[in-house]
Order: structure tokens, then C-alpha cells, then sequence
């Protein structure tokens, strides 16, 4: 299957946390960093996972949120350093590469917020993900 989403970041299960809807699961990935997905249970149940699964995390580029160090009580979960490796910039958007360990993200933010936060190609970043807008895929 061949997805429109530009983050599709490879990992491993290391925790399934269940609740009554939803379920909170653990991922180590590729590059070392862990990630939290916010899924419901049933897709928990058919997908089959356990510790040790091998998924794919999946975010769209709009959900990623930049920060250029670290930020303090502030409840997204997901914080992936990363530095910046491209910008494009249009009228009101703009698309930022970040390389992470073991690949690289796209995040879509406003052109302001590249010229407020001074982005270049090189700047060191951190990039934010709530654990609700990260999917998960198997093979």
C-alpha cells in the first residue's frame, strides 16, 4: 500500500498499555528513540500487538510541531530531537526536513513561525507528536 503520509518511521513495540476504549503503546524505533502511539483497542486486538511487534508509526506532516530546544510543561510525550535538512517556504506555509536517528521527519508549519523561530538548514530541533495523531501499521 502506498500512503500519502510523509512520516512513516519503523519501530518495535516495547509496551501495550490497555484502557477501556483506548491503549497506549510503547515504541522503540529504528533510531533508538521511543514514541508513544494513543490507539484504540480494537485496532490493538487486529493488529495483533504485543511487545516485540514490528510496526510502522505513522504521522502526517501538519501534526508535527517544531521547537528549537526543549520545552517544559508541556504534555505531548512524543519530543524527537532532530536537526533541520530542508525548508520550503510558500505564501503562508512552509515544509520542514528534520533528520532524526534512523530517518528523518516533515513537519507543515506556518511561514511565520520559520521566520520567528529564525529556522535554517542546520538548526538543531525538537520535534513535538501527541500520542494521538501517531498511527500504527503492520506488515
Amino acid at each position: 500500500m502506498t500512503l500519502s503520509i510523509r512520516n512513516q518511521l519503523p519501530g518495535t513495540v516495547t509496551t501495550v498499555t490497555p484502557g477501556e476504549v483506548m491503549a497506549t503503546v510503547g515504541i522503540r524505533l529504528t533510531g533508538g528513540q521511543s514514541l508513544t502511539a494513543a490507539i484504540t483497542r480494537d485496532a490493538v486486538t487486529e493488529l495483533g500487538l504485543t511487545p516485540g511487534s514490528t510496526v510502522r508509526a505513522l504521522v502526517k506532516s501538519t501534526e508535527v510541531a517544531v521547537a528549537t530546544g526543549p520545552v517544559e510543561g508541556l504534555s505531548i510525550r512524543n519530543r524527537i530531537p532532530g536537526t533541520v535538512t530542508d525548508i520550503v517556504t510558500g505564501g503562508a506555509m512552509a515544509s520542514v526536513r528534520l533528520s532524526v536517528d534512523g530517518g528523518e521527519l516533515t513537519a507543515v508549519v506556518t511561514r511565520d513561525a520559520v521566520d520567528d523561530l529564525a529556522l535554517t538548514t542546520g538548526s538543531r530541533t525538537v520535534a513535538l507528536i501527541k500520542s494521538t495523531e501517531v498511527s500504527l501499521a503492520t506488515a
